[in-house]
């Protein structure tokens, strides 16, 4: 099915949403884990249930391997070498240089519903950049796209490296290098910033940037999430949510965690044209560190709003076994694709 034929009154059509899917997943959530009576409906037709059949291509983009991906370490060597080094600096910090581009090229964000999208480096979100508090970065950037673009960075760093300015448009066909220090630490992001704001960043053009503080965080099992949505037909209302970019991904492909390990959220909302996004975690709460640019915690919550360009690290640890729904809180997000499942196993000691 084409992104053209699409719009929002007709996906919650196709989606068949209500009682079936609050029926099918009752059970589930009461009991905390899949009953074994179900695990064939579970892995069948869970995902179908909550408003998707089918499974997206994963050759060219993988929510799952995106998860817990950084500095292209989702690429082997070779390739990833191509678009990530770092060299050691006198003082202990690192100089990381980045390959990035745009490029225009149409992704899966729902099984057979395809977007025109304006990308980094052929993925939305962007890959994500991680760097330690103090570093020096480099991106090399190409403008392999068709129209003039920029990289804009939340964080500190001179005008000159701003890509929002008058001027600081990067052209088809052009290249453009910021270089600036990481800081502060604190979980940050970039974008385009070329007009109109809202078309470049609905089409795809953002990613995450972490910077690690030089004491470091705690051990734990992390994980990045982009809230985001997408206006299939142009009509600025958008017709499918997702984190990660797949609407229900993660119905049909649980996030695996372990019981009694702490897990990390960095969470990021780039949704365009609603106010805010959300997220609600079933069965639990969870610590909040706004911007991550602290080490104590400002919440203990379970569900959290954020607008667009806003952004938490949230952390909690799983007691139970079994599967934890997560979604957005605004309804009609949840029934478009904002839906996701947390699946906590117990850790076995190995003989």
């Amino acid at each position: 099915m084409s992104w053209r034929l699409i719009n929002r009154r007709k996906w919650l059509h196709l989606t068949g949403l209500g009682s079936l899917a609050s029926g099918l997943l009752q059970g589930t959530r009461l009991a905390g884990q899949v009953p074994k009576s179900q695990s064939h409906l579970s892995e069948k037709h869970m995902a179908g249930a909550m408003g998707t059949v089918g499974q997206v291509s994963s050759m060219d983009f993988s929510p799952t391997n995106f998860l817990r991906s950084w500095n292209f370490s989702d690429m082997p060597l070779p390739d990833r070498n191509q678009y990530y080094r770092e060299t050691p600096r006198p003082d202990g910090t690192l100089f990381r240089e980045y390959e990035l581009y745009a490029s225009d090229r149409e992704i899966e964000i729902a099984p057979g519903i395809f977007f025109p999208a304006w990308t980094f480096n052929n993925q939305v979100p962007g890959p994500t950049l991680r760097a330690t508090e103090g570093d020096r970065v480099r991106i090399n950037f190409r403008n392999l796209g068709s129209h003039p673009h920029t990289i804009h960075f939340h964080g500190w760093h001179p005008p000159a490296m701003d890509g929002s300015l008058p001027g600081q448009e990067v052209e088809p066909g052009e290249t453009f290098v910021y270089e600036f220090d990481a800081e502060p630490f604190g979980l940050h992001l970039y974008h385009c910033h070329a007009v109109p704001l809202k078309r470049h960043i609905h089409k795809g053009l953002y990613g995450t940037f972490i910077v690690d503080p030089k004491s470091k965080r705690t051990v734990a099992d992390e994980m990045v999430m982009v809230m985001n949505a997408f206006d299939s037909n142009f009509d600025t209302e958008n017709e499918v949510y997702a984190v990660n970019t797949v609407a229900n991904a993660y119905m049909r492909e649980p996030i695996r965690v372990n019981v009694g390990q702490l897990v990390r959220i960095y969470l990021v909302n780039l949704t365009e044209f609603d106010l805010i996004n959300s997220l609600h975690l079933h069965g639990m709460f969870f610590d909040v560190y706004p911007t991550g640019t602290s080490l104590k915690p400002s919440l203990n919550t379970d569900t959290l709003m954020l607008c667009q360009g806003e952004r938490a690290i949230i952390e909690t640890t799983f007691r139970y076994s079994g599967d934890f729904m997560f979604h957005a809180h605004q309804s009609e997000f949840a029934e478009l694709g904002w839906m996701g499942l947390f699946r906590a196993e117990e850790q076995h000691d190995v003989a």
